[in-house]
């Protein structure tokens, strides 16, 4: 594909999470569900002067038609059209396909994620280590996970099933795989919370930046209240240094177009731009809101000048 990708401001994890975790805020990362609801994750990033996170994943491109390329496109076609500064990394989510990661690093992504986390430990190291060493060649960084994060939405995950991070397993992970970033299992879990009450495992979380030094990722941001993930930031060593957040977005959306049910690509495609700019306003609107009272990332592109 043809991009003007090198942009200063597009980076991968690395760049963005080292001083997130030094600095004591969280990077959002954004599902949009819809390439064109990237544009108002990156305008609201833009206007708070944070840093920003975009993905999608593996499984999305099944439930909504998305396809990498054309959603590659999208991301630099704003970041350039709208003169977007501030630190941005095109991210690929929970994806269990090498062939997928591949094409996600070939179409421009800057971050790819292998989620291994069903295979038993060793293997999980083995596939991710192969991923690790591909995407580093191609200047790409690498996330995995360790430990199951619960789903109630499947869109993530294929089960709903809960297996918390060992601290002392998640510190041989890292050391074997040269992963970049972990996502770790404490509490949370992917989609809406309809028993449990969303809490997070501080000690544990503590435990594992101990004997791990990479910034640690939590899945499941959507619906827990900012007190809860402003505890799990700051922990002094430094906490949690990226959010995923995706289903409190596309409720907004939903809500917005008066839908109960998901939308599709074809589906957006189709509306008018006067709602379609509706949308966005709204998804604009929840990102801000996000950046400044759960992540603690306001005007944080200032550390990266």
């Amino acid at each position: 594909m043809e991009t003007n990708l090198k942009a200063n401001n597009v980076c991968s994890l690395t760049k963005v999470l080292a001083l997130a975790k030094q600095n004591q805020f969280a990077v959002g990362s954004f599902t949009p569900r819809a390439t064109k609801m990237i544009a108002p994750i990156l305008r609201a990033a833009k206007e708070m002067n944070s840093a920003v996170i975009v993905q999608t994943s593996e499984r999305e491109q099944e439930r909504y038609g998305i396809n990498l390329e054309e959603f590659s496109r999208e991301f630099y076609r704003v970041i350039q059209e709208e003169n977007i500064k501030i630190p941005a990394v095109l991210h690929l989510d929970h994806t269990k396909d090498f062939n997928v990661i591949s094409e996600a690093i070939e179409v421009g992504f800057t971050s790819v994620m292998i989620d291994a986390s069903e295979q038993p430990f060793k293997k999980n190291i083995e596939i991710t280590k192969r991923v690790v060493e591909y995407a580093h060649s191609k200047g790409v960084t690498v996330e995995a996970e360790l430990g199951k994060i619960g789903t109630t939405d499947f869109i993530e995950t294929d089960v709903d099933e809960e297996l918390f991070t060992e601290p002392e397993e998640a510190k041989q992970f890292v050391e074997e795989t040269g992963v970049d970033a972990l996502a770790v299992s404490v509490g949370t879990s992917h989609g809406v919370y309809l028993v449990k009450d969303p809490k997070i495992d501080i000690e544990r979380l503590i435990e594992i930046r101990a004997l791990t030094s990479v910034p640690l990722v939590l899945h499941g941001g959507s619906g827990i209240p900012s007190e809860i993930i402003k505890n799990a930031i700051q922990i002094p060593s430094g906490g949690i240094s990226k959010v995923n957040i995706a289903t409190d977005l596309e409720h907004a959306m939903i809500k917005a177009l008066n839908r109960e049910n998901y939308v599709t690509e074809k589906e957006w495609s189709e509306l008018p731009t006067v709602t379609l700019n509706l949308v966005q306003k709204v998804v604009q609107n929840v990102v801000e809101d996000k950046i400044e009272n759960f992540l603690i990332s306001n005007g944080s592109a200032s550390y990266y000048v």
